[in-house]
């Protein structure tokens, strides 16, 4: 039954890091794949995003984005004001809150 598992390589030999459901003489075939740094995965990933944007397929923006106070603010009212009407079809909460003609 195939299983995979980690190892460790020391003084010539590997050391599963886990114990192994094998009867001693049993014959296995290994395949040896390095783990890779998170670091490296970090660094591929960060020069793949500069390739695209200098390719011309993506734009990043330039500098941060930050909500001013007064966008956060209303976000909130709205947030507050719209969360006792889940499920509720948006056409009728326009009209009620319209209120009568």
């Amino acid at each position: 039954m195939p299983e995979t598992i980690a190892a460790v390589y020391e003084n010539g030999m590997l050391r599963p890091l886990t114990p192994l459901s094998l009867n001693d003489g049993e014959t296995v075939q290994i395949q040896i794949i390095a783990e890779t740094q998170s670091e490296e995965i970090k660094g591929d990933r960060e020069l793949a995003t500069k390739l695209r944007e200098w390719r011309g397929l993506i734009r990043l923006p330039r500098k941060k984005f930050q909500l001013d106070v007064a966008t956060e603010k209303k976000r909130r009212e709205l947030f507050e004001k719209l969360k006792g009407r889940v499920g509720k079809p948006l056409s009728e909460i326009v009209i009620e809150d319209r209120g009568p003609w």
